[in-house]
């Protein structure tokens, strides 16, 4: 439970985490060789620590010191796993393509995690059976099995990121060539690429959404530095825009905050990026007046991540101006709007849009967290909020954050965390 009292500008540098988004599917593709794979820069988050749980299960051997996670592989002796952990975390359907490949059969249920929409997995298993397997959905539980993986040429109807992931893992060691067609193209697909390569992996064309996939014998282990999150970063920064004051993210690559980083402009914010171009960049954020009205739509990248569509529409919840934002990822992604009215926000919903009209103070609330991101919106209209706001089930945000009571506490956010 978060307690916060609004009001009180942001100030400060705050260096942000490794990408969750990128960590776990490299998690995942640890499976894929025998030997000590070394990942570096990795956030402390309950979803790592649920797919070490997975990743133990199967007979690997994980170590997690620091930020520095080391997964040994080489004695994968299960292929079922748990019911109970799946159902915490969606992101447990990575391992569908990995383990078919070095096991040829996993046993799994439809993933859990965030309650966002229907998040079918069905693209993840279209393109495993264009690659050969024979997959049995059993009243929720999926039997997958497969003698030998098969280049393949496929197209998504969607750019799916975690089914594009599965398809890469599957597609490294299968015979023959595959040809990804209409792939996502977010920043965690291209790090997973490079990830892969870095094994042995032959992987071409991840920057143009058609990927080149030619399967190599076997894959071996690597180390690697997680590239910092974005998301992290973007939800920093609309703390920041919805408190006012004066912010430095570093730890991020400014080129994959494009789009969030043109919002906040048009929100009247003053951006500066200086030093060097990656990681070693630092992005600046003053915000002196109220976040003037936007219109956002979320899509794919390059477009507005959806992830950071809940805690941009709690930064207009208390901005000067009316905005619109059209939801085209999740259609069950505007829980948060709606309990924003806790908070005294003016939001009204029509179907996949919700347009805002901007009130400020906010007026202190009491809310649950309804999913991982949307925790993050109700945490930001806390800070813009007049008076002592109440936030319960903060075990959404420790998924996706490894601390935002502690690093909002940096910027000076005066905010306490009760654990129950």
């Amino acid at each position: 439970m978060f307690k916060v009292q609004g009001l009180k500008p942001l100030h400060g540098k705050i260096k942000v985490q490794g990408a969750k988004n990128a960590v776990l599917p490299m998690m995942a593709v640890s499976l894929l060789t025998e030997g000590r794979t070394e990942i570096r820069n990795v956030p402390r988050i309950s979803d790592v620590f649920l797919m070490a749980e997975i990743l133990r299960d199967l007979g690997c051997q994980v170590m997690f010191q620091d930020d520095v996670l080391e997964i040994d592989a080489s004695g994968l002796s299960g292929t079922v796993i748990s019911e109970k952990t799946v159902g915490k975390m969606r992101s447990s359907s990575l391992l569908l393509g990995p383990l078919l490949s070095r096991a040829g059969e996993v046993t799994t249920w439809y993933p859990g995690g965030c309650v966002i929409g229907k998040r079918p997995i069905d693209f993840h298993l279209d393109v495993l059976r264009a690659m050969g397997a024979e997959i049995l959905d059993d009243g929720g539980m999926l039997i997958a099995k497969a003698k030998k993986l098969c280049g393949t040429t496929f197209r998504f109807p969607y750019p799916s990121v975690g089914a594009t992931e599965n398809a890469l893992m599957a597609a490294a060691l299968a015979s023959g060539t595959t040809k990804l067609l209409n792939c996502a193209r977010e920043p965690e697909i291209v790090e997973l690429c490079s990830f892969l390569r870095s094994m042995g992996a032959k992987i071409s064309g991840e920057r143009t959404g058609t990927i080149t996939v030619d399967g190599v014998e076997k894959l071996f282990p690597t180390d690697h530095v997680t590239a910092g999150d974005r998301i992290c970063a973007g939800t920093y920064l609309a703390a920041a825009a919805a408190a006012g004051g004066e912010i430095e993210i570093t730890g991020v690559d400014p080129v994959v905050l494009v789009e969030p980083l043109k919002a906040l402009r048009k929100m009247g914010a003053g951006i500066r990026i200086s030093g060097a171009t990656g990681p070693k960049a630092r992005i600046g954020m003053v915000m002196e007046r109220r976040p003037a009205g936007v219109e956002i739509d979320t899509g794919p990248y390059p477009g507005f991540p959806t992830d950071l569509q809940s805690v941009f529409l709690a930064v207009e919840a208390a901005g000067s101006g009316e905005s619109r934002f059209k939801e085209t990822v999740y259609e069950a992604r505007f829980e948060a709007a709606m309990r924003l009215a806790a908070f005294g926000a003016d939001v009204s919903l029509h179907k996949d849009t919700a347009i805002i009209r901007g009130r400020y103070p906010l007026v202190p609330g009491i809310a649950e967290t309804p999913d991982l991101r949307g925790g993050a919106a109700l945490l930001v209209a806390a800070l813009a909020a007049d008076g002592l706001s109440v936030i319960s089930d903060s075990g959404h945000l420790k998924r996706g954050y490894e601390d935002i009571g502690r690093d909002l506490r940096k910027l000076g956010a005066d905010i306490e965390e009760d654990e129950l």
